[in-house]
């Protein structure tokens, strides 16, 4: 798997490893301390807005009780004075109506007395007297019991107002348990609205988006009758889809609470919230929820602007750590790279070059060792080099002598082994043949009758022509040459010339009876260039044939005992002058191949591959 990935450089890695130890813990630090700054922010957010809600139920509560005590304070005025009779004096309903007229929240007041004519002032710009009358026949219809009895807020149609209607009964008869009357006052909850709006004329989400917190109150049913928005009031909504305002009212009992952030749907949008609430109480029955909520996100942005300022510096910090890092690690790879391509140009067989590595630290030491590496592998290479050449030239000697030795059996064809390879080097290269394929060609053609070595003296040297059975004893060489010379591995690749040079493209030759394709091109070229040498060389029973003649009798055994190509190539070496008989004129490539001086297959090297064998005997 690992081998399949690409190689990354150390440059990167350097880079790479730079940036996580410098960016990853700054990030990590900034994130965390945004993070705690965002968990303490919202705690004081929290307890700002418990204590906010506090004071405003508080402000209520002070506000109620105030004209509670107004109200009760007349109850027991009349009470002290034996009943509401005073109120027959002349000029009584003007001091009423006075009274109403200096407070400004107070919008009506009625003395209703049970039998007798009720005394009502109010005013106008605020109430009808229509809407005080039902404010005052409510009221009296809640009084069945002592004490003071507070309903509202309700909306004042005419002025568009929320108000609180405040009633105290006025107690008389012989043991002063009787009620005789009823103090009935009508007050403007204005000042409550103007606790809860904000000093600029904003909208709820304007507050909202300004991280700012929104106030409001409802009632017991979770109606809103106090809002920055009058609308909201007016149409006495529910707010009941929030849920800080569902745990008011499960829990209104408590004074106040700071609740865990929340989700609220507002305008379409799903918003984060912060939220608190308290209870202003006006009576046992008449509880009040003071609310507020916050935009979590905007009321929390400084710490987005902290993680956004964060994010800045460790752009700006990852900058000047990658061009810091880029000239570090420039330095820093530099030697390793020069190590890098003095090993490959090592492993491509260039030991010239030295690296320059200036470095005061381990990497100086490490080029140094480097160079002195090279130094030994370079003269263990030339080592090698010398005793591969004198190992080829103790095989090719080897080659050669045991070709003469052949050659010296028969007096009449001493020479024969050398000009035969000669002869198929000048038509290999006619052929184009590669030089690996020329050398086998030189060492097949110099090993070609070595088999001949273990035929008898007198039928090997016998200067007339072979009887029948003695020429089946001389056809038995090549196989013989072949048992010799196959025990030795590194002669795999001469044996086809050695052992096939006498078979025929028609299939009538020895000893296997191979033809056509079935025949190795070195043995085929091998063939001819023995028979072009037995024909042009004088022998006890014949004499050897003239340029002319041997290339036209060869030319007559065309596809049936040789190869069309290997004739025309040795045509061609003849017309051109190369190939004469008993003589060739090589190329300077040939003769180094003659020479010796081509680099042939190491002894030992080459291995048959799996399921492949050498050729039958």
């Amino acid at each position: 798997m690992l081998e399949k990935l690409p190689r990354v450089r150390l440059l990167y890695i350097v880079l790479g490893t730079l940036l996580v130890v410098g960016l990853l813990p700054l990030g990590m630090a900034g994130w965390m301390l945004s993070g705690r700054s965002a968990d303490e922010l919202r705690q004081i957010e929290g307890r700002y807005q418990a204590q906010l809600v506090q004071d405003k139920a508080r402000q209520i509560e002070l506000y109620g009780q105030r004209y509670r005590e107004v109200v009760t304070g007349l109850a027991r005025a009349f009470e002290l004075t034996g009943g509401v009779g005073v109120l027959g004096q002349t000029g009584s309903d003007e001091r009423l109506q006075k009274a109403v007229e200096a407070d400004r929240n107070l919008d009506a007041l009625a003395i209703m007395p049970v039998a007798g004519t009720p005394h009502v002032a109010y005013k106008p710009d605020a109430v009808t007297r229509e809407e005080v009358n039902a404010r005052l026949n409510a009221s009296l219809a809640d009084m069945a019991e002592p004490g003071v009895r507070i309903t509202g807020p309700h909306l004042i149609r005419s002025s568009q107002e929320m108000a609180l209607t405040i009633a105290a009964p006025v107690m008389g008869g012989t043991d002063s348990s009787e009620v005789i009357a009823a103090v009935v006052a009508v007050v403007s909850f204005q000042e409550v609205f103007a606790s809860v709006q904000q000093p600029a004329a904003l909208t709820e989400r304007e507050l909202l988006e300004r991280g700012m917190p929104v106030i409001f109150v409802v009632n017991s049913e979770g109606r809103a009758v106090a809002h920055p928005d009058a609308r909201v009031a007016y149409a006495e909504r529910s707010m009941m889809d929030l849920k800080v305002v569902q745990d008011w009212t499960a829990t209104g009992r408590q004074v106040k609470s700071a609740l865990a952030p929340f989700n609220a749907e507002r305008e379409g949008e799903e918003v984060r919230m912060l939220g608190a609430y308290a209870t202003a109480r006006l009576d046992e029955r008449t509880p009040l929820g003071v609310i507020a909520i916050q935009d979590e996100h905007a009321a929390l942005q400084s710490v987005t602007d902290m993680r956004r300022q964060t994010l800045y510096i460790s752009l700006l910090a990852a900058t000047f750590a990658l061009l810091i890092g880029f000239v570090f690690a420039k330095q820093l790879t530099h030697p390793v790279r020069e190590l890098a391509a003095g090993a490959h140009r090592i492993a491509g067989g260039d030991f010239s070059q030295r690296i320059n590595v200036r470095s005061k630290t381990e990497l100086g030491d490490l080029g140094e060792s480097f160079n002195q590496m090279t130094d030994q592998l370079e003269n263990y290479i030339e080592d090698l080099q010398n005793s591969a050449e004198e190992n080829r030239q103790l095989f090719i000697g080897t080659v050669k002598a045991l070709a003469a030795a052949i050659d010296g059996k028969d007096p009449y064809t001493r020479g024969h082994s050398e000009r035969v390879a000669r002869f198929s080097l000048a038509i290999g290269e006619s052929l184009g043949l590669p030089d690996d394929e020329m050398e086998k060609l030189r060492i097949s053609a110099l090993l070609h009758d070595v088999g001949k070595i273990a035929i008898e003296d007198n039928i090997l040297k016998k200067p007339a022509a072979l009887t029948p059975e003695e020429f089946e004893i001389m056809k038995g060489h090549p196989q013989k040459g072949f048992k010799i010379m196959s025990q030795i591995p590194a002669m795999k690749d001469f044996l086809p010339g050695m052992y096939m040079h006498h078979e025929m493209m028609d299939g009538k030759g020895y000893p296997q009876g191979l033809k056509g394709d079935e025949i190795p091109m070195q043995a085929r070229i091998v063939s001819v260039a023995d028979t072009f040498d037995a024909m042009t060389t004088d022998r006890p029973y014949q004499k050897g044939m003239s340029l002319e003649d041997a290339i036209a009798r060869i030319k007559t055994f065309v596809n049936t005992r040789y190869d069309p190509q290997v004739v025309d190539a040795l045509v061609a070496a003849c017309v051109s002058g190369q190939i004469t008989p008993g003589r060739v004129r090589l190329s300077q490539r040939a003769k180094d191949l003659a020479a010796g001086k081509t680099l042939i297959p190491a002894l030992g090297a080459r291995r048959a591959p799996a399921g492949e064998q050498a050729p039958a005997a």
